[in-house]
């Protein structure tokens, strides 16, 4: 048997306004266009793929299940701007099919440059998972599933019991991500590995008339599902949920594959659908995969350099971390907020320079003209965030 695991990252960040070097006031993020933007993407995929899902869920008695993680900033976002969307999710969360898993609350890069910043913001986004689903998450995955046997060893120390990241070949070498498996000296956490073909064959390529496969039906995936049958026990679909009508639109038929899917899946009998936990507990780890050095699943690279790719983004990502000894300490709520807010891992994205095949991913919702005007207008803000911090507490 193959169980289909399917994992989505629910995310958006909290866009910058356009701040100028002589301007002084603390407010740095755009909420119009924040507002614009999250009720475009719930119109468009949050509220019809959740309609989807809970009907599924209904329709097959329970057999069909599934896992999100919805970051702490676009939780705030829909609570202040399209509650109707947090309900959404907050209804499959009581269905008693879906899962909800932890990351870091801000979707930031914390692990690789403060390790206290990191396990602080993960214990805030399980707080507040379990506040709004009702769950403590009890797998963890990493911004962007940013990963090395380092994040594994610290989060099996913060009492996970999965973590998941990407099947990257480079790592994997002869083995398949259709097993599960366990880091380097941790005994006590599993790894999940995500099938990057067939997950992109979902979040990329369907839409795509040039691509030998199109079009995409939910007979031929079942087909390639079947394969992993005698070579593996779980098929890892993990993609951003905007997959579904914001990435790809609803007339490419991503909809209409999505609903016909559990049923091909289903009724061969040789396969099911489980939860990350579920997956986990049902089926044994076959061995160790080491992973030294930090991969992602960002990008045809797989590693880091979507956002340490050039010198702008090391020094913004340097810069903002170096302030957290005094943004900390100084006890303004409010400039803690603001300077979490600056470390969601998207700021830096924006000022990748990899326009190649790449490009588009890097363009999608992207508020600036070039990734040195993303730089310029980060610096000038995280200047503006200096300056608070060095005043005395009043």
């Amino acid at each position: 048997m193959a169980s289909v695991v399917f994992y989505f990252q629910v995310h958006q960040p909290y866009r910058l306004r356009r701040y100028g070097v002589f301007d002084s006031e603390p407010y740095y993020f755009d909420e119009a266009r924040n507002e614009e933007i999250c009720r475009k993407v719930a119109t468009k995929c949050y509220l019809p793929t959740n309609r989807l899902m809970l009907d599924l869920i209904d329709r097959y008695k329970g057999d069909f299940r599934v896992t999100y993680c919805v970051t702490g900033t676009i939780i705030e976002q829909m609570r202040a701007y399209i509650p109707e969307a947090m309900d959404s999710f907050i209804a499959l969360a009581n269905s008693g099919c879906t899962e909800f898993i932890a990351e870091t609350y801000h979707h930031s890069l914390a692990f690789l440059y403060n390790r206290e910043e990191f396990i602080e913001q993960t214990r805030i986004h399980q707080d507040m998972t379990e506040e709004v689903f009702g769950q403590r998450p009890r797998v963890f995955r990493n911004t962007e599933l940013t990963y090395n046997n380092d994040v594994a060893k610290t989060v099996e120390q913060m009492g996970f019991e999965a973590i998941l990241t990407e099947g990257a070949d480079h790592v994997l070498g002869y083995r398949s991500p259709n097993f599960i498996y366990r880091p380097p000296n941790c005994p006590d956490l599993k790894m999940l590995l995500k099938n990057y073909r067939l997950s992109d064959d979902i979040a990329f390529r369907f839409g795509n008339r040039q691509w030998p496969e199109w079009p995409m039906t939910a007979e031929k995936f079942t087909n390639w599902v079947d394969q992993i049958n005698g070579n593996g026990y779980v098929c890892n679909l993990f993609m951003d949920y905007e997959t579904f009508g914001e990435h790809q639109w609803a007339d490419t038929g991503i909809f209409d594959f999505m609903r016909a899917l559990p049923e091909k899946i289903l009724a061969t009998g040789k396969n099911d659908f489980l939860t990350v936990s579920e997956a986990i507990q049902r089926y044994p780890c076959v061995g160790e995969v080491d992973i030294p050095h930090m991969i992602s699943w960002a990008d045809t690279e797989r590693d880091l350099s979507a956002w340490l790719g050039n010198s702008m983004q090391a020094n913004a990502l340097h810069d903002v971390y170096a302030l957290a000894d005094a943004v900390l300490s100084s006890g303004d709520e409010q400039l803690i907020a603001d300077w979490r807010k600056l470390q969601t891992s998207d700021h830096f994205y924006y000022m990748c320079t990899k326009w190649f095949a790449d490009g588009d991913v890097h363009k999608y919702f992207n508020p600036y003209e070039s990734p040195y005007d993303a730089y310029i207008n980060y610096m000038n803000i995280l200047d503006s965030v200096r300056n608070r911090a060095a005043r005395p507490p009043t």
